[in-house]
């Protein structure tokens, strides 16, 4: 293995608070990264840097760990185009519209959904996603589901089974009919091809009671629990994730005080897609309230084709500090290690010994420009396992 050094960094998000300036990020100025393989062998000061194979010279710009989006639906077909149109003409967001992706993925080849996973991740690693979590969910047959979690293997290991997205049109007058294909037929298709297994807790799709049913069942199959949680109204989702030990509580929009003190005193990370509220013109979720409870709150974006067609991790920042209450540094805390923690990961979100060597060179001095220009293109370069890839 050859070893690689980035000298010269301005400032680097290292998000190991024993480093650099004892703050969540682990600030480190003109600093230096040093690469062997696919690991990140050593951090510090730039003067100090080990002798290296190679040596890249950062001139004075920031480095962060590379992007961990822990939600998003890449396994689809078509758009909703019509649906955006009308939403932004005044017509409100329901959860019914994936009706519209399940017809069209249906009717897509795998090959055809293989190559639409593979544009959309190779446009978010071009932003700076080295690490991402795709679902299931727009199959809602046994056959189409565990095909979606054949497919997203292909590109990730972080691979979530969804049947219970929403009722199966097929199932539309036997809601408890599809909970049982869910729970039964469907989820031993699916389960040898999945790592998580989730529900979209919500009026129009799935009530506590089957919710529960449902990740209670992928629980004994070997699959850990994430939940789609008051997103659209106050609901049992997130007292119910918290309650089964989820690795994460998505959306948390609509929440009680009792919904704040669960996820303070859990372990569940309350994931926020501020994607989907810009996309939706809905309310904001209140990251504020989340952190100065002591939640650990992290950042995704949702990416799928009816709510939040993004792949843009720098876009969900800039939103999140714009809009959402949160700091530039705990909004980059929160899509790389807070990412990280939604996918109970500790190999990737940081740049310490030890580490997976994915990392992200910014064309600013520091990742409050993340924040700062948004819009602006900045990521210059992006490291995943060691090997640069833009």
């Amino acid at each position: 293995m050859t070893t690689t050094a980035v000298t010269h960094i301005a400032s680097l998000v290292t998000n190991d608070p024993s480093l650099g300036n004892g703050t969540p990020l682990g600030l480190i100025h003109d600093a230096a990264v040093v690469i062997d393989g696919d690991r990140i062998v050593w951090t510090g000061e730039s003067s100090k840097a080990p002798a290296t194979d190679n040596v890249l010279d950062a001139a004075g710009r920031a480095v962060i760990p590379g992007f961990v989006d822990s939600h998003s639906h890449l396994v689809f077909a078509g758009d909703r185009t019509d649906e955006f149109n009308a939403r932004m003409s005044g017509q409100p967001y329901r959860a019914g519209g994936i009706r519209t992706t399940v017809a069209a993925t249906r009717a897509a080849s795998d090959d055809a959904l293989s190559a639409n996973v593979a544009r959309y991740l190779a446009e978010a690693l071009r932003q700076g996603t080295t690490t991402f979590e795709t679902k299931s969910g727009y199959g809602l047959t046994v056959e189409d589901e565990a095909r979606a979690l054949r497919i997203a293997g292909r590109h990730t290991d972080e691979v979530t089974y969804l049947g219970a997205h929403i009722v199966s049109p097929d199932y539309a007058d036997d809601p408890a009919g599809y909970v049982g294909l869910v729970t039964g037929p469907m989820l031993d298709a699916c389960a040898p091809h999945a790592r998580w297994i989730d529900v979209f807790c919500e009026q129009g799709a799935f009530d506590g009671d089957q919710a529960r049913a449902i990740l209670t069942a992928g629980r004994a199959k070997g699959l850990h629990p994430r939940v789609h949680a008051n997103q659209l109204s106050y609901g049992p989702g997130v007292q119910l994730a918290v309650e089964l030990d989820a690795a994460s509580a998505d959306h948390c929009t609509h929440l009680t005080d009792a919904d704040v003190d669960a996820l303070a005193q859990g372990n569940t990370v309350a994931t926020l897609l501020p994607g989907a509220e810009f996309s939706t013109r809905a309310e904001w979720p209140d990251a504020r309230r989340l952190l100065d409870a002591g939640a650990t709150v992290a950042l995704s974006t949702d990416c799928n084709p009816g709510s939040s067609f993004t792949s843009s991790v720098p876009f969900c920042i800039a939103l999140a500090v714009r809009d959402m209450g949160m700091t530039p540094d705990e909004a980059v805390w929160a899509a790389t290690a807070g990412g990280a923690a939604a996918l109970r990961r500790t190999d990737v979100g940081r740049i310490t010994p030890g580490a997976r060597a994915d990392l992200v060179l910014l064309d600013a001095p520091s990742h409050v420009h993340l924040a700062y220009r948004p819009g602006v293109p900045l990521v210059s370069a992006v490291w995943r396992r060691g090997e640069r890839v833009v």
